[in-house]
């Protein structure tokens, strides 16, 4: 397939610049895979959609304040940083403005020493490996102090707390972006959810800034995903095999929960505890192992998360109903409305 198989026009007004206040206030489109039979509600009503005994997974971990500007030394010039990935102890592969001017040797001071950036070498992408010093703190204290969340760029609107950028059950800290499905999420939401008998399990798979990067290959199988780490726990492992077990549905909430599953169920066969880095790329044509239902964004136009929606639902299917949210006014992107595909 080709990559302007997945384009498809969308209004700047439609991307959401805010999130839905409360959170379940977003609205839901249902997609039934089979049919293409599109359905309206809210996130809230979630509950009479689901079935006793579905198991939700979702994706625990939580947004770096990742985005550090600082002064670089002596000549005081303002420096932009942001961190990607660790490579060893303080030792983090970042992006880095300017870029030229942070050459081999050269420091950046944060938060008046709270943290000290010294550039170590360049990628080959441009990419800056870098090493931190954070002088009577660990290197996560000195971030909470003077990072920032690093909010995607088509988002244009100061947030009023960072927390509405982080999910509420987010707890391990390590991506560069928000797994944002699960935004729509409230205790109370999820409460309700336990009280009907749909479970929930965890995971984790950190995600990196790799999940913007455009397709730029016109044939999308030529394209090169980003590598990110995951994790699955024995427990969230034994509650899967479970479900499955028993005929009971997986739902995955967002694309890196069902990449976590599908690059363990790839990499092992079965769902079991394990940890590792992926690179998982699914497009129309995958066989689905783990997952029986997602619940997802509303995707940029042309990149692999809408490749992974076509994949589940139909590509027919998929951009037909994107075309109706379109039409029908629904939010787009990271802070935007929900869709519920089964």
């Amino acid at each position: 397939m080709q990559k302007s198989d997945f384009y498809y026009d969308l209004p700047k007004d439609h991307i959401a610049q805010t999130p839905a206040d409360p959170r379940d206030s977003a609205r839901l489109m249902c997609l039934a895979r089979q049919t293409g039979e599109v359905k309206h509600t809210v996130f809230s009503n979630l509950p009479e959609l689901l079935q006793p005994g579905d198991l939700l997974v979702v994706n625990n971990s939580k947004v770096l304040p990742a985005r550090l500007i600082g002064i670089k030394e002596p000549t005081g010039a303002v420096c932009e940083v942001l961190i990607l990935k660790p490579l060893q102890q303080d030792v983090w592969e970042c992006l880095a403005k300017p870029g030229k001017r942070l050459k081999e040797g050269a420091k950046v001071v944060f938060g008046e020493g709270v943290l000290t950036a010294e550039i170590q070498s360049t990628t080959p992408e441009g990419n800056k490996i870098i090493s931190f010093t954070h002088p009577g703190r660990s290197f996560y204290e000195a971030l909470e102090l003077v990072g920032r969340l690093p909010l995607p760029h088509y988002i244009e609107t100061q947030l009023e707390d960072d927390s509405q950028y982080q999910t509420v059950y987010a707890k391990t800290l390590g991506s560069a972006a928000a797994p944002t499905a699960g935004l729509h999420f409230t205790d109370r939401l999820l409460a309700e959810l336990a009280q009907k008998g749909i479970e929930k399990a965890e995971v984790t798979l950190h995600v990196g800034l790799g999940t913007f990067r455009p397709v730029k290959e016109d044939d999308i199988t030529k394209h090169h995903m980003h590598t990110e780490w995951y994790s699955i726990s024995q427990e969230t492992a034994d509650r899967i095999n479970a479900t499955k077990a028993a005929g009971r549905r997986v739902i995955c909430v967002g694309t890196t929960s069902c990449r976590t599953l599908e690059s363990a169920w790839q990499a092992h066969g079965k769902i079991c505890a394990c940890q590792g880095d992926t690179s998982i790329f699914i497009y129309p044509g995958y066989q689905f192992g783990v997952m029986d239902g997602l619940i997802t964004n509303f995707h940029l136009p042309e990149s692999t998360l809408i490749m992974l929606v076509s994949a589940f639902a139909g590509y027919e299917h998929t951009m037909s109903a994107y075309r109706t949210a379109v039409q029908e006014n629904y939010r787009f992107y990271s802070f935007g409305d929900a869709m519920l595909i089964l």
